[in-house]
């Protein structure tokens, strides 16, 4: 591969390759159960190991593990520790669908908070679903468009968009059922080649040096750690790639995927960071692209892998994207405008993917740090988690629980976009490191969170 015209002609190759090959693959939805629900042919749902390959490929971003090898850079295996911490997000939400659906009979996140705290809650609920889903495509094929090109050059915004492009088409084709399916492949080429790249980065210092780089400081990455630890309680649930999956098996199967998938995920992303420690023991300056930055150094073939590994994870977050919001589009939010579900459903739906697949790029195009469309987002729903992990503290239907709703979620909408426009005064930062106003936020915010949660009910209880 030292001829420029054969590297470039590979590398472009693979990734239309890529896209007809998905399509060709990806098998087509048969009715609403296949689109929507992931059924194969026969009516049937996914089986456990097709639907934690899916989960777990479809949380290892494109963007996270780029997330992770830059923390590890920056931090040492501290920051891999804490990046990976938010792949324990997996179990718990697994834990709490399982509780919502046994107790409270929910088919869905939405509905639930229909039923329990409103229209109005479900639909503040509604949008912040959409902000992630338009996160989720930009922050992804972002990353994949780095390999092809500087930001905002021709070929990071040309491959950026052809990637997009070839994952919509066999999006399209089958909704959740191709999703799920291509999940599977994509865990077999990322999980084959992900292997090849730890083959390359861990034996040049050996685990003992790899593991022992950084330092357990607050100042030093364990700010982010801890930063981690509180978004877990409530990260999960803004994430319809996630918890879609939650309501289309049975209880067990589904709570066996979830578990495994976080900790397979939280496995590979903590094993991924130590390319980003090997490059900081190598003195390699990768910017905020440190996996590209490292592969570049390592030749050709290495950089071919490396796309290979990182189109592989972006894929199958992209296409879990899609038919997130085709579903939602389609599906809830006529459920939660009091309508039927329109006739054409489906239409409906490939329309949603085609208009987010647009507008989702344009940030792309536009420029801006990956790694804020996890830390800022995951501030901004801390309130999630009294929502949903104390339900049941409130009365359903009532003006209480309504209140405790907004109480609790726009609490943490409002600390967010503060913490966003650099409001916050200095005195919420615990300790002095880079994450430590992100630190003191969350941990003053998900306790002011949980009280506007509980005191309706509380204060609806001890009146005469």
């Amino acid at each position: 591969m030292n001829d420029p015209l054969l590297f470039g002609a590979a590398f472009w190759g693979f990734l239309i390759l890529y896209g007809a090959g998905m399509y060709a693959l990806s098998p087509r939805a048969v009715g609403h159960a296949g689109f929507f629900r992931g059924h194969d042919e026969a009516g049937r749902p996914a089986a456990t190991w097709a639907l934690g390959a899916s989960i777990f490929i479809s949380w290892i971003f494109a963007k996270s593990i780029t997330n992770a090898a830059n923390l590890g850079a920056t931090y040492g295996i501290v920051g891999g520790l804490a990046y990976a911490t938010y792949w324990l997000s997996i179990p718990l939400a697994g834990w709490a669908i399982l509780r919502l659906r046994r107790r409270y009979a929910a088919t869905g996140l939405l509905s639930f908070l229909i039923t329990r705290h409103g229209r109005l809650a479900a639909l503040a609920f509604s949008l912040a679903i959409l902000v992630r889903l338009f996160n989720e495509v930009w922050s992804n094929t972002s990353v994949v468009g780095g390999y092809y090109g500087e930001a905002g050059s021709a070929g990071f915004i040309g491959a950026a968009l052809l990637f997009t492009a070839a994952t919509l088409f066999y999006s399209l084709k089958g909704g959740l059922r191709s999703s799920i399916y291509t999940d599977v492949l994509q865990t077999v080429l990322f999980v084959g080649f992900f292997a090849v790249v730890m083959l390359m980065v861990l034996p040049t210092h050996g685990p003992a040096t790899l593991l022992s780089t950084g330092d357990w400081r607050l100042d030093a990455g364990v700010d982010l750690l801890l930063v981690a630890a509180l978004q877990v309680l409530s990260y999960p649930f803004h994430d319809p790639v996630l918890t879609d999956r939650g309501f289309i098996t049975d209880e067990r199967r589904m709570l066996r995927a979830f578990v495994w998938a976080g900790v397979l995920g939280f496995a590979c992303i903590l094993l991924f960071s130590l390319v980003g420690v090997h490059a900081r023991l190598e003195g390699i300056a990768g910017g905020d692209n440190v996996p590209a930055a490292l592969a570049r150094s390592m030749g050709p073939a290495a950089l071919f892998v490396m796309t290979i590994v990182m189109v592989a994870a972006a894929g199958s977050t992209l296409d879990s994207t899609f038919s997130s919001v085709a579903r939602h589009v389609a599906q809830e939010l006529p459920q939660l405008a009091g309508r039927p579900e329109p006739v054409r459903a489906i239409g409906v739906g490939m329309l949603a993917m085609a208009a987010i697949a647009l507008l989702g790029n344009i940030p792309m195009i536009a420029g801006t740090d990956i790694l804020k469309a996890t830390t800022i987002s995951g501030t901004m729903v801390i309130g999630l988690a009294p929502i949903f992990l104390l339900a049941g503290f409130t009365q359903p239907g009532t003006r209480a629980a309504a209140l405790s709703f907004h109480l609790a979620f726009w609490t943490g909408m409002i600390l967010g976009v503060l913490l966003a426009a650099n409001l916050i005064p200095d005195s919420w930062a615990i300790g002095s490191g880079k994450y430590a106003k992100l630190l003191g936020v969350n941990l003053y915010g998900l306790l002011l969170c949980t009280a506007g949660y509980l005191l309706p009910s509380l204060l609806t209880r001890r009146a005469p």
